[in-house]
């Protein structure tokens, strides 16, 4: 099964945030040490985006649903174009960049009975992980992903903090003129 790309040229996504108790973030190394990020995976052609969500952390994390709850998720696709040199042509339909739906989980079981695994899938897209404060993965990510990060931490935060969410670090107004900037 193929994934969805739309008319305009954007693969859709899902895009996981593990949040555990103490309210730090899953980060996963991407193979090979290239970067941090959070799990996420395309949609296939006829998938409903929950149906993927639960697909994707299995096969990137090893998670099964019964492990994690389900506390929320942005309200539309946000997007992001891809630069140049990462557009794949020749092989399908040209993907320009990707339209994603972020969930916010809460891991529903004690932490030592979630094992994490990155053997699900013959490619696997981690080889490490850590927890994260929740601000942090905005500059840990890819460059090109940060605009989307701030945007989806910031909609997710009341969500995950109902009683108000950590601090903004003191880098943060830099990092998001910057994205601004990009």
């Amino acid at each position: 099964m193929s994934d969805w790309i739309d008319s305009q040229g954007y693969r859709a996504n899902v895009g996981i945030v593990l949040m555990r108790d103490n309210g730090e973030v899953f980060l996963g190394q991407r193979t090979g040490a290239r970067g941090w990020q959070f799990p996420q995976g395309g949609v296939r052609q006829g998938e409903g985006v929950e149906h993927a969500l639960f697909r994707e952390l299995e096969e990137e994390i090893g998670l099964l649903p019964q492990h994690v709850a389900l506390v929320g998720s942005t309200a539309d696709w946000i997007r992001y174009r891809l630069p140049k040199r990462y557009v794949r042509r020749g092989r399908g339909p040209t993907c320009i960049g990707q339209k994603q739906r972020w969930f916010l989980l809460r891991l529903a079981v004690p932490e030592e009975a979630a094992e994490f695994s990155f053997t699900k899938t013959s490619e696997p897209e981690f080889d490490g992980w850590r927890w994260s404060n929740y601000w942090e993965p905005v500059r840990e990510v890819i460059y090109f992903k940060r605009p989307v990060y701030v945007r989806m931490l910031t909609e997710l935060a009341p969500t995950a903090f109902p009683g108000g969410p950590p601090p903004l670090p003191e880098w943060w107004q830099s990092e998001v003129a910057a994205t601004v900037e990009d």
